[in-house]
């Protein structure tokens, strides 16, 4: 509340915190988790939600005044967060080629400057069209159309960036990229595991769910490097025992893992779940499910026979009784969910450590049933709905064809350019055009100097945004910010009140619409904005109808479902109030990959080892963020206050290399091409990690993450697992 009123006001506060993530209010952009079904508490939020929805609702502003004092340069020397904290971006700015300044522009100069630049492109493929995860449905469908239109499926999107590992590991898997449970099936599960994943922090309202299960009987287990306090014990803030410091203690084993243990981990945990089959058949595996519904599992069952229990230990940095005990817990479960997040998805052998964990719900038949699943917990509100909407440089041919057949053109084939392969594309000049809907792509992405060089590069960029961030500064020579209506604003576009759909970490569809008046009479929704690009690029090429869906989305609805599978009746189903997207292998046990059943997959156990005096860096939040926006300096889960520059360190390896607890260090970070790349002046913290693991915030230790070190399979940066030296600060 301190937070909101100090932004927002009383009126505004009341209106926007009283509408978040109700039936017919506005979806909230901090998180995917879903919304509870029937009747919803009053104050239907976290702590971070409302951080967020002030953070957008908040009544200063910057427009032309503000630009006209602060040069490019000046802008350039100012800290992440003190360019979010100016205000809401309220008019069109261009800076010409040359510029020192950015300059007021009309919508329809900016629009026809835009169509100038892509239509003076050697190639369609020269263009790159990014999205970030807050794009609704109707927007990512259009922009997607719109790139395809044009020629190219270069459309890199922040999935890239997280969950991808998790796309391409289940699609191989179970044929389908997306968790296969309901909010219903936490609350039923008697084991519910937590890998890799910062509930507190990172998805709040998670933990009312764990709640649930937890005084239903349910067990607990968290797998994680750094122990969470979230996970530890919960107060329900919108209950008396929770306010009251009486919370409910979650988890009931925590294993602090070494960095990239996961894979070794479930690669035991199966071998002992194979043995205590052997020791009492019929009683841990599901024979019937292996046998009915899945392939490869002799081969794999071989594989898994000969692990290496020491490497085991050496990977994990756990005993072998903590392993065992893990065990014991799936053992005598009968309903499992599997969880996971981030800290799973971004090391090298990422879409591996994914496939073992699907190994193992495999093996005991945990796919398809009430109470069990696998649970990828998205971070952003609509990532998942994006790549639905056909975001993706990779999509199918059955999608190709469909817009093909929708809208009378010959979409480009060959695959586009993902987040890493843009950056090397404007690097090398193969790429002149970077037009982002919505984001930072910047401070997002890793190798930060190499990215924002490759940006600064282009001839001409576009950020379609409600906040000022790095990547309006490192933008290229020609470039436009295009302010938008961000998700708390009453759209009005075509002259009627507007609302949007965004598709949650469960496959749920349903609506948004916000309240509250819009920052500035120039604001336009991300929907007008891109119809006025899109047309004023392509022309009536294709006969394509911007005008008309810019004028009333049930349009776009209704051509999203006759192109996005399981979307049919679309703008009917919305109206009635949502729907859930068709998943195979949760409704029938089903599985639409090549063999027609789930994959069992073998998978080499990797031992990544580094030199002495060397450490894993992972990176990660702090309890004051959402993703590269920065709400404040403090992370009161972590005991960290007015600072960001830390790296939490054990005291084993303070103790081995020298240091002491507040002592200032430079990161410095080696990777196979040689080059030092250093983050300068950051503040040791004596915290429990296990030995040769660091963690630091993100996006300020992203410029360490190299730009090829990447998951195999998926591309994800690896900003789980970059080797690092520590060396004492200058001064």
């Amino acid at each position: 509340m301190a937070k909101a009123l100090g932004q927002m006001g009383v009126v505004k506060t009341a209106r926007n915190l009283l509408t978040l993530n109700q039936n017919d209010g506005f979806d909230c952009m901090s998180c995917a988790w879903p919304d509870p079904q029937g009747r919803r508490h009053t104050a239907e939020f976290c702590e971070n939600g409302a951080k967020a929805v002030s953070w957008e609702g908040v009544r200063d502003t910057v427009g032309p005044e503000f630009f006209a004092r602060h040069s490019i340069a000046d802008l350039a020397g100012q800290t992440d967060h003190w360019l979010e904290k100016q205000g809401r971006l309220t008019h069109p700015m261009v800076r010409r080629d040359g510029g020192t300044h950015y300059e007021p522009i009309s919508w329809a100069e900016a629009f026809a400057l835009t169509g100038e630049h892509l239509r003076g492109l050697a190639g369609p493929d020269e263009a790159i069209f990014y999205t970030s995860g807050r794009a609704s449905n109707e927007a990512a469908f259009l922009y997607q159309l719109f790139a395809r239109a044009f020629g190219t499926n270069n459309l890199p999107d922040c999935s890239n960036m997280c969950h991808e590992s998790t796309s391409v590991g289940l699609r191989r898997t179970i044929g389908v990229g997306k968790g296969s449970v309901s909010l219903q099936d936490l609350h039923e599960a008697d084991l519910i595991i937590v890998s890799g994943q910062n509930p507190g922090t990172n998805h709040p309202r998670m933990l009312t769910a764990l709640e649930v299960a937890k005084r239903d009987g349910a067990k607990i287990l968290a797998v994680n490097p750094l122990p969470e306090a979230g996970l530890r014990r919960f107060d329900n803030p919108q209950k008396a025992r929770g306010l009251a410091g009486r919370g409910t203690p979650l988890a009931d084993l925590m294993l602090p893992i070494r960095s990239n243990g996961d894979l070794a981990l479930w690669q035991a945990v199966s071998l002992l779940l194979l043995q205590a089959e052997d020791a009492a058949p019929g009683t841990v595996l599901d024979r019937a499910f292996i046998e009915s519904h899945t392939v490869g599992f002799d081969e794999w069952e071989k594989h898994i026979r000969d692990l290496d229990r020491e490497a085991v230990l050496s990977a994990t940095g756990l005993s072998w009784s903590q392993i065992e005990a893990t065990a014991e817990m799936l053992a005598g479960s009968k309903r499992i969910v599997h969880c996971w997040a981030m800290g799973i998805t971004q090391h090298h052998n990422a879409v591996a450590t994914i496939k073992e964990m699907v190994n193992v719900a495999l093996l005991q038949g945990m796919i398809g049933k009430p109470g069990a699943g696998l649970c990828p917990v998205r971070g952003h509100s609509n990532v998942q709905g994006d790549r639905t909407m056909g975001i993706w440089e990779k999509a199918p041919d059955s999608f190709l064809d469909a817009i093909r057949d929708e809208f009378g053109f010959e979409p480009p084939r060959e695959h586009g350019f993902d987040a890493a392969e843009a950056v090397r594309a404007l690097r090398d000049g193969r790429a002149k055009a970077f037009i982002a809907l919505g984001g930072n792509f910047v401070a997002a992405m890793s190798d930060t100097e190499v990215t924002a060089a490759a940006v600064r590069g282009a001839e001409f960029t576009v950020q379609i945004s409600t906040k000022l961030n790095r990547s309006h500064i490192d933008a290229g020579r020609t470039a436009l910010i295009l302010p938008t209506l961000g998700r708390t604003e009453r759209d009005l576009t075509g002259g009627r009140e507007q609302r949007v759909t965004v598709e949650d970490s469960m496959s749920a569809v349903h609506a948004s619409r916000g309240r509250s008046a819009p920052a500035g009479p120039l604001l336009r929704s991300e929907v007008d904005i891109l119809c006025g690009i899109a047309a004023a690029t392509l022309g009536d090429r294709h006969d394509i109808e911007w005008a008309e869906f810019a004028g009333d989305y049930d349009r776009i609805r209704d051509r999203i479902g006759r192109v996005v599978p399981g979307c049919d009746d679309y703008a009917e189903k919305i109206r009635a109030g949502g729907f859930v997207m068709p998943h195979p292998p949760r409704d029938s046990r089903t599985f639409p990959t090549p063999e027609g059943k789930a994959v069992f997959t073998v998978s080499p156990l990797e031992v990544l080892t580094v030199p002495p005096g060397r450490l894993i860096l992972q990176t990660l939040r702090s309890h004051d963020q959402f993703n590269t926006t920065i709400y404040g300096l403090d992370d009161r889960y972590r005991g960290i206050k007015s600072g960001r520059r830390v790296v939490f360190i054990s005291a084993e390896d303070l103790t081995e290399l020298g240091f002491a607890d507040g002592d200032m260090v430079d990161l410095v970070s080696e990777w196979a091409d040689g080059r030092d790349r250093r983050a300068e002046r950051f503040r040791l913290v004596e915290y429990p990690t296990p030995k040769g693991c660091v963690a630091a915030y993100y996006p300020e230790t992203n410029p360490l993450v190299p730009l090829d070190s990447q998951a195999a399979e998926s591309g994800t940066p690896t900003s789980k697992w970059v080797v690092v030296r520590l060396i004492p600060a200058a001064g």
